[in-house]
């Protein structure tokens, strides 16, 4: 009984509530995070346009795709585990079979917290993109923090789940469909930073008159600066390649102390004609 694992400041009758309890709270995250990425949805089409708009619309639509995926994930991992539960306890309580497989049930709960976490740091990443003050970036990692803990969660029900459960294989088949929405959100992120990295400076839209103006003036500040910096590296490029000449042509030139360098001896075979092949 002492060398069983206990679970830090959870009493073993108290782990049964505590699954049930994160199970409804990944499920309450995921809501949320549905319904945040709707508002990111609407605030982005009144606050942006043109090619921005397009890409925070991809990105946000890969988000949600992958929210549902998700959901469902979890849904059906609750059914799994009542399933596993029904069938193992015996005569015994939940609390009781959970208290059992503490183990089990604490890789349980860190899976769904994992869960849970990784769609919240989704949404906030997501909005951050959004509103300009984040990074594509956060978003990739963010997806492969989901695929990894969705993988933890089908491991921890993998391991008490029959082999012929139809739940399991539901399962499974959440989680690939999850790998395949976060492989959706990555792709799409990454194809929108290239789009916005590569016609963020053309697109024009919604500019005023004066602002268009300021911008024309600006560029113009640019293109003097940097034909200044290209006519002082040519300027630069010219020097060295004098300096690069006199010293391959001061090579061979008499040096200070009077003393004549041997001059090097030429390679053999190098000015020799080739032998001209006779005709049988």
């Amino acid at each position: 009984q002492e060398l069983r694992p206990k679970s830090l400041d959870i009493k073993q009758e108290e782990l049964g509530d505590m699954v049930e309890k994160e199970m409804a709270s990944t499920s309450a995250a995921i809501e949320d995070a549905v319904r945040r990425i709707e508002e990111m949805m609407s605030q982005a089409r009144s606050e942006s346009s043109g090619v921005k708009l397009e890409v925070n619309e991809r990105i946000l639509n890969s988000c949600t795709d992958l929210m549902k995926a998700i959901r469902l994930l979890v849904t059906t991992s609750t059914n799994l585990q009542k399933e596993i539960v029904e069938s193992g306890r015996g005569a015994a309580t939940t609390q009781e079979f959970y208290a059992k497989n503490s183990r089990w049930t604490e890789g349980l709960i860190s899976a769904s917290k994992a869960v849970g976490w990784g769609a919240t740091q989704l949404v906030e990443s997501a909005d951050r993109v959004v509103l300009h003050t984040g990074k594509y970036e956060e978003l990739i990692v963010c997806s492969h923090e989901i695929a990894a803990s969705t993988a933890q969660l089908v491991a921890a029900s993998k391991v008490k789940a029959e082999k012929s459960s139809r739940n399991l294989a539901r399962l499974q088949e959440c989680s690939r469909n999850v790998n395949e929405m976060a492989a959706n959100v990555v792709a799409s992120t990454k194809s929108g930073q290239e789009q916005i990295e590569e016609k963020d400076t053309m697109d024009f839209s919604g500019m005023s008159l004066i602002k268009l103006k300021k911008e024309e003036m600006e560029t113009q500040v640019k293109v003097l600066e940097l034909e200044k910096r290209l006519e002082g590296e040519r300027v630069r490029l010219g020097e060295l390649r004098k300096q690069h000449y006199v010293l391959a042509g001061g090579c061979d030139a008499t040096p200070e102390d009077g003393e004549a360098r041997p001059a090097p001896a030429p390679r053999r075979g190098i000015l020799k004609k080739p032998p001209i092949a006779q005709k049988p």
